[in-house]
């Protein structure tokens, strides 16, 4: 039985997210669990209805999404991204470690960011017969068994430095007040340039801008839920030195001032019905 994740996705503007699709998220069987975080399943139905742009912020990994157009993977985005559903579909995903698709990649993860590639580029012809099977299912679970029987078959050696960077992302993750690399190296206990040409590397993008993306999610996590009373005692429980340098990070990043995205989250609060959010157990 595949257990469900219970981390947010990225989401941005949540409620008005709410009725448009339904989203569904699995943990991985512990076998693969140190490469994959995570299954994802989105399936909308809008026929008759106005397509929905939904964005969406960047995480520090690569994704492999399977639609009616073939597979593909995705390496690391530097920007929110903004997807139009329109009609009926859906898109079964498996969202990588961050670091943990270097070894099956085995090439610097900095080449893929940005980037979108056929996952048969990097599999081979298999992966479009992968695709067809995953997309002959209508059932959730039987979608991960295809994805996780592929993986499995070409499950690669352990990696330590895989693991160091996935310990690494999780310290910068749980605890979003760190705001230098020089931080995060310290409590890592990786020197600095290491910690950068590691990320590099395994990830895609540097350790400064993983804490960025981190600090930002959490931001904008707390403002769509109401949770954030006071714009400078939040920019300081992020580390940022002041409010002023705090806006300008999450405007560039979200894409509208803190108070104005936690406004039209608040509007879009009270005309959305619920969201269509299921985990799986």
């Amino acid at each position: 039985m595949h257990r469900a994740s219970t981390r947010s996705g990225g989401v941005l503007h949540p409620q008005a997210a709410r009725g448009q699709f339904a989203l569904t998220r699995h943990l991985p069987a512990d076998d693969l669990s140190p490469w994959v975080e995570r299954h994802w399943t989105v399936r909308w139905d809008l026929r008759g209805r106005p397509p929905h742009v939904q964005e969406t912020l960047p995480h520090p990994c690569v994704n492999l999404a399977i639609t009616a157009h073939g597979a593909a993977l995705h390496g690391c985005a530097p920007r929110r991204a903004g997807v139009e559903l329109r009609g009926e579909g859906r898109v079964f995903g498996t969202k990588f470690r961050p670091g943990a698709f270097f070894p099956f990649l085995q090439r610097p993860l900095a080449q893929l960011t940005g980037r979108s590639v056929p996952m048969r580029d990097v599999f081979g012809p298999v992966a479009d017969e992968l695709a067809a099977a995953v997309l002959a299912c209508d059932d959730d679970a039987a979608q991960v068994d295809l994805v996780e029987a592929f993986l499995r078959a070409r499950a690669p050696a352990p990696d330590p430095s895989v693991e160091r960077v996935v310990e690494v992302v999780q310290l910068a993750l749980d605890r979003p007040a760190i705001a230098r690399v020089e931080q995060l190296a310290e409590l890592a206990q990786i020197p600095a340039r290491t910690l950068q040409r590691l990320f590099r590397r395994y990830v895609g993008v540097g350790p400064k801008w993983v804490i960025r993306c981190f600090r930002l999610h959490e931001a904008a996590e707390r403002l769509a839920a109401g949770r954030v009373l006071d714009g400078a005692t939040l920019a300081a429980e992020l580390g940022y030195f002041d409010q002023a340098h705090f806006i300008r990070d999450f405007k560039a990043f979200i894409g509208s001032a803190p108070s104005e995205y936690a406004a039209r989250c608040a509007a879009q609060a009270a005309a959305f019905a619920p969201v269509d959010v299921e985990r799986v157990a």
